[in-house]
């Protein structure tokens, strides 16, 4: 294979594997603060806090995978 076509194919696995990640955390995440608001509906304002707060987090690996991404794409 050439080089070109190498780069280009570490480029999308390290952002297809970089979000897998952070695309199910915040599934989940979602999820549980849902059913944790249906519980108990009066703890809703901390618990929405929290999730925005962790899916930040989430968020911010998968920039991380695009940076990588997109340094293997053009360096």
């Amino acid at each position: 294979m050439e080089p070109e076509t190498m780069k280009l194919l570490a480029a999308a696995l390290a952002i297809g594997l970089g979000s897998l990640g952070p695309g199910l955390g915040i599934g989940i995440l979602a999820s549980k603060a849902v059913e944790a608001i249906g519980r108990n509906p009066e703890a809703a304002p901390k618990i929405q806090s929290a999730m925005i707060l962790t899916a930040a987090f989430c968020e911010a690996i998968a920039i991380y995978a695009l940076v990588i991404a997109l340094i293997i794409k053009f360096v």
